[in-house]
């Protein structure tokens, strides 16, 4: 079974949510210079995280059904967050808290293992995304991202899948029609 599922099962089990959210379209989870000690489990619906500079979306990560998003620097550190997390379509979430959350994952050698897994996956799918904004073309970056997360395409605007690929809407249609 896939780590993420697994403990989503075991957090079910447990009843360790504390709550569940429902966002509509263009909602926002949070906003620049708010803080969030909460994870956020992604029941139905789809969201986007983005950072604003100089009056400029700039999409970072997306969030979709079966997967967990969070303001990742917020829930780390406990200070606010210049990200902002809005829901693309209508959208439900389950909610646990930070230390419920972590006390959860330190509970076993298995979930701290699991935790560990989590966070070093982010880590090597940021520095992915980096070294291919700064290093390869337009259409090598589509290329990836399609094969990687191809769901992308099914369930996210194409104006955010632009921003987060670092091209404008008209490139990407472009690509999409080569």
């Amino acid at each position: 079974m896939n780590p993420i599922a697994h403990l989503k099962e075991q957090l079910d089990q447990e009843g360790l949510w504390t709550a569940e959210l429902e966002l509509n379209r263009n909602q926002y989870l949070k906003v620049q210079g708010s803080m969030d000690t909460n994870l956020y489990w992604v029941a139905e619906g789809s969201l986007r995280i983005f950072v604003v500079e100089e009056n400029e979306e700039h999409t970072i990560r997306f969030g979709y059904k079966d997967n967990f998003i969070v303001a990742l620097d917020s829930f780390l550190n406990e200070m606010p967050s210049d990200l902002y997390i809005q829901a693309l379509k209508k959208t439900k979430l389950k909610v646990i808290g930070k230390a419920t959350f972590m006390d959860f994952m330190k509970s076993t050698p298995e979930n701290n293992t699991t935790w560990q897994l989590m966070l070093e996956q982010l880590v090597l799918q940021q520095m992915e995304r980096e070294r291919d904004i700064l290093t390869v073309s337009p259409l090598e970056r589509y290329k990836r991202v399609l094969k990687r997360s191809p769901q992308l395409f099914q369930e996210i605007p194409n104006k955010y899948i632009a921003s987060y690929l670092r091209m404008t809407p008209e490139t990407l249609s472009r690509i999409k029609k080569s």
